[in-house]
């Protein structure tokens, strides 16, 4: 049996007005996740924790899968810096594709600049 009440995740939509700037409007869609009885009276599941759990599975899923860019995932995860967005893409076993021709290219820069 599944409880009627679950996880809820607000999910930010990103939109851009067609203006002399681009400005975001945030928009909140509330995505409700029904759980069996048993794991949602576990100890440790409180609701504000689960949630933000939930939501930090999705966005690094849909980070992975190229659905969302690095600035789109700071804000729905509301981190300051990308220091702590590393610290969760790293957290959660997530890493950007780096190629030995980006290594070549690197290496290649650092000559020219002496290093």
């Amino acid at each position: 049996m599944f409880r009627a009440t679950g996880v809820i995740l607000q999910v930010r939509h990103f939109t851009k007005m067609m203006d002399l700037q681009v400005h975001h409007i945030t928009a909140f869609m509330n995505v409700v996740v029904s759980l069996p009885d048993d794991p949602a009276r576990r100890p440790g599941a409180d609701g504000a924790n689960l949630s933000r759990r939930a939501l930090e599975a999705l966005a690094s899923e849909e980070y992975r899968a190229g659905r969302l860019t690095k600035p789109e995932l700071r804000q729905l995860l509301s981190y300051e810096t990308l220091d702590e967005l590393d610290a969760f893409l790293k957290a959660h076993d997530v890493f950007d594709a780096y190629s030995m021709a980006d290594l070549e290219s690197e290496r290649q820069d650092l000559d020219r600049l002496g290093f």
